[in-house]
């Protein structure tokens, strides 16, 4: 995985409004100038990688990761920026639940301070129990998309219990925008040039297994194609797998499922 070396800049002390506005400035700018070196880069495959990085750098926060989603109630992939990242994501696709997930339907943001109680610990709790597990105590979930429809989701976490500050608040959501552009001018650029688009083509084969798996589900028990990947997700929760690790079970043939 590309990873975009950046130090991250200071942040407003109590040197006033102005200082503040001043860093502001200084720090949206730097962002925008990750974003774009990401998108104009050499090698735009690592694009979703190093914009993921981008994020972790000039933000307080732990880690994070871009999700697609094919329709409400697939995933189609995401990239991360490390493997607990990775893991929560994996977490709310086999769940089929979480802040992502909400954020999602909602096509609005979704704040989550404290997993470890509170509301957000009974929003989603078998998820937020996965989460602390991982030392995960907040979530924060931005939609990619327009203002009427979320083609997937930015994704940062925190180990430490807390909310956005507006500082923060105020790169995410350009962040996400800009995220969104990115991932847009990826696939009309590869599209127009007439080459494969292996930056999306590779990280939906992380994938392939589940609908593969979920197509036989439907054989079996004819089901659709939702209702087969919930019983997809159920094995998987039953056996404390992924819905990945249960796809390749049904895959190898060393489970069977009846009605």
């Amino acid at each position: 995985m590309t990873v975009v070396e950046s130090d991250p800049p200071d942040r407003p002390d109590e040197g006033g409004a102005g200082a503040g506005m001043a860093m502001d400035a200084v720090a949206l700018a730097r962002l925008t100038e990750v974003l774009l070196s990401a998108v104009e880069g050499e090698r735009k495959s690592d694009a979703p990688a190093r914009l993921c990085q981008a994020c972790v750098d000039l933000l307080d926060i732990t880690g994070a990761s871009i999700s697609l989603s094919g329709d409400a109630d697939t995933r189609a992939t995401w990239w991360s920026s490390d493997t607990v990242a990775a893991r929560l994501a994996e977490a709310q696709y086999s769940l089929g639940d979480g802040p992502c997930r909400s954020a999602l339907n909602a096509v609005a943001p979704v704040l989550a301070a404290d997993l470890a109680g509170g509301q957000d610990a009974r929003r989603w709790p078998v998820f937020a129990q996965q989460a602390v597990e991982l030392g995960v105590r907040a979530v924060f979930s931005l939609p990619l998309g327009s203002s009427a429809v979320a083609i997937g989701t930015l994704d940062l976490y925190r180990r430490t219990p807390g909310g956005l500050s507006e500082w923060d608040q105020s790169f995410a959501f350009p962040a996400a925008d800009a995220i969104t552009i990115a991932l847009l001018t990826l696939q009309a650029s590869s599209s127009t040039a007439g080459e494969d688009s292996a930056w999306l083509d590779a990280a939906e084969t992380d994938h392939d297994e589940v609908h593969q798996a979920t197509g036989m589900i439907m054989i079996f028990l004819d089901l659709d194609a939702p209702h087969a990947l919930a019983r997809l997700r159920a094995h998987a929760f039953t056996r404390s797998q992924s819905v990945t690790e249960a796809a390749r079970d049904v895959i190898a043939g060393r489970i069977s499922f009846h009605d």
